[in-house]
């Protein structure tokens, strides 16, 4: 690994992938002016995230890309080596490769098989290193992670860890895991508007509630079957935190104290882009540490 890995926050911009290839590229251009410096893309759409990775990276004179996380059932090892470390080649310093095993329904949906998840990640590691040998520098890379097992191959086979849907008590036990080198990087779901929009928050968090490995993770944390029926008021409060200052500041600071190194902002329920770039205008992130 060459590089380094972001600090202090980034954003969760699955909604550029609702924009066209232009407006999307302006939109990354309005959010570096913004202040923003990472931004995290996903593979759960039907575009690719290395191809929108570099258009961004182009439009952009400092911006980090953070893909969290490329799915090891879109591409073989040795196309994964090619595309990292040619945008690793191209903007040093500013790619960071997130890699994970989805979900069964999302695998099975790509004809790929979901069989010892583990095993196939530490596998395609290994068959990475292989591939990239000495010719070609891979960038920072992290997994996503939500079990214990996961965890301990992230903090031993690459450069940290990424989780999603998770509550800080995650975080503090997979900074308990993997000691203090390992980046760990979780997702906060920051929760817009008042009551209204309850509803609608908990119709989102039910589609993740729906995902076996979400469920499996909560569980580990005291969370039940009722919890998850209804998204729970303890669950939401749990996953989400009010988009209000006192309440995101805090909620960073409980991540911080708990062992992230970067905290990834997620504006929930995913809004239109207009308002995401509406709120990182109007100062989205203040609450973090001025080395963001």
């Amino acid at each position: 690994m060459t590089g380094t890995l972001p600090t202090g926050i980034g954003l969760w911009a699955g909604f550029l992938d609702q924009l066209p290839a232009a407006e999307a590229i302006a939109a990354v251009r309005d959010l570096e002016k913004a202040g923003i410096t990472t931004i995290w893309l996903q593979e759960y759409s039907s575009l690719d995230p290395f191809v929108r990775a570099a258009l961004y990276l182009q439009a952009t004179e400092r911006l980090t890309v953070a893909l969290g996380v490329a799915t090891i059932h879109a591409r073989d090892p040795r196309a994964m080596v090619g595309a990292a470390a040619t945008l690793h080649e191209a903007f040093p310093g500013r790619f960071a490769l997130g890699l994970g095993t989805s979900h069964r329904h999302l695998a099975e949906a790509r004809g790929s098989t979901y069989a010892k998840p583990l095993t196939a990640l530490r596998d395609y590691l290994a068959a990475m290193d292989t591939a990239a040998g000495h010719r070609n520098p891979l960038p920072p890379r992290f997994l996503g992670a939500l079990g214990p097992k996961m965890i301990e191959l992230a903090g031993t086979a690459t450069d940290g860890l990424h989780t999603y849907f998770c509550p800080v008590a995650h975080t503090a036990a997979a900074r308990a895991a993997v000691g203090a080198g390992p980046w760990i990087a979780p997702s906060q779901m920051v929760a817009l508007g008042a009551t209204e929009t309850t509803d609608e928050l908990r119709r989102y968090l039910g589609l993740c509630l729906g995902m076996p490995n979400y469920r499996a993770n909560l569980a580990r944390y005291g969370f039940t079957d009722a919890d998850f029926a209804t998204a729970s008021d303890a669950l939401v409060d749990a996953l989400a935190v009010p988009d209000e200052p006192a309440a995101l500041r805090a909620r960073l600071d409980d991540q911080r104290a708990a062992g992230a190194d970067h905290v990834v902002l997620q504006l929930v329920p995913p809004p239109p882009a207009a308002r995401v770039l509406d709120r990182v205008a109007e100062g989205l992130g203040t609450a973090a540490p001025s080395n963001t």
